[in-house]
């Protein structure tokens, strides 16, 4: 059985937000209670609409913010309650790909300088050490180690994203947190880009946790499923068997939104009713029950438990 590197139970954030003058500050609840595990060498997916709390999640997992309530724990290290030196060695083995490659690289440093500054900082290495570490990484994601010298603006947006790829894998992180990383990309180059991932996770082992909407692309590349709504997860399992016969409501309704080329694989179109309600005023009970076609007076009042059923969790009083 694979090695288990990160897992989280009942996970949440919350934040304080000022409403005006004399208006008590209200509390956005951006993850409220959010369970998974993922295994050495496997790809978990987050995926759902945008302000379900995707990119708070990934916050969360690569420690730049502490968890409200809940607990994470990395390779076997209670992460959520760590000492600063033991989340500074932790930051090591998780790192980030961030969505926009325009962005996430500093146009006033040299890519040797960018990749060089994770090195300077976390190991003793000496400079040849550091020169030979970076132009072998350069060569693994599909760049000339000449290119060291030269800056961002220099890179098409693929490249510029390889050159990102290669800063979050230079420490040799056992994690990495993918947050959208190539719907900033034209459609030709995010192909060449999911296949590096998966080239990278072969050979290294790597376990990512690629965040997207694109469903299209989490069938590509996922081996499980984290569907989130408003904060909490809703259905979770591998995805597999998520994607053959997805069992939440809300689940189904993603699924029905993705294109599919092939008539046989095309699903009935769900169109949900109403907008994603305000995370600073969610409804009771399921938060979903406004939009969702199953709902009764039950489900306005209580909140559904994620819970086993079958070969998956469900957070769902009618499944």
């Amino acid at each position: 059985m694979a090695e288990m590197l990160l897992a989280a139970q009942d996970l949440a954030r919350h934040y304080k937000v000022s409403r005006g003058l004399f208006v008590p500050k209200a509390t956005v609840k951006a993850l409220n209670g959010v369970s998974f595990s993922l295994q050495a060498g496997r790809t978990l997916a987050v995926v759902g609409e945008s302000g379900c709390g995707k990119s708070t999640l990934a916050r969360q997992l690569t420690l730049i913010e502490p968890p409200t309530s809940g607990s994470l724990w990395i390779d076997g290290t209670d992460a959520a309650h760590a000492s600063p030196a033991t989340l500074k060695q932790l930051r090591q083995d998780v790192q980030m790909v961030f969505q926009n490659p325009y962005a996430s690289l500093n146009p006033r440093k040299s890519i040797e300088a960018t990749l060089a500054e994770p090195l300077i900082i976390n190991t003793p290495q000496k400079h040849a050490e550091r020169l030979e570490r970076m132009q072998a990484l350069m060569h693994t994601v599909g760049l000339r180690p000449e290119h060291l010298g030269r800056y961002p603006h220099m890179f098409s947006g693929g490249q510029r994203q390889r050159i990102a790829i290669a800063r979050a894998m230079i420490l040799k992180p056992r994690i990495i947190v993918a947050d959208e990383p190539v719907s900033a990309l034209d459609v030709s180059i995010q192909a060449q880009i999911l296949n590096l991932l998966m080239d990278l996770q072969a050979e290294f082992g790597t376990a990512y946790v690629f965040i997207s909407h694109n469903l299209s692309v989490v069938e590509h590349v996922a081996n499980d499923l984290l569907v989130m709504y408003l904060g909490r997860t809703v259905e979770y399992g591998e995805k597999t068997r998520i994607f053959a016969q997805p069992l939440h409501p809300y689940t189904q309704a993603l699924m029905s939104a993705t294109p599919a080329l092939r008539a046989q694989d095309r699903r009935l179109r769900i169109k949900m009713q109403g907008e994603l309600p305000s995370p600073l005023n969610p409804p009771t009970g399921c938060a979903f029950h406004k939009r969702c076609p199953l709902a009764t007076a039950r489900c306005a009042e209580e909140l559904p438990l994620l819970r086993e059923v079958g070969d998956r969790q469900v957070a769902c009083h009618h499944v």
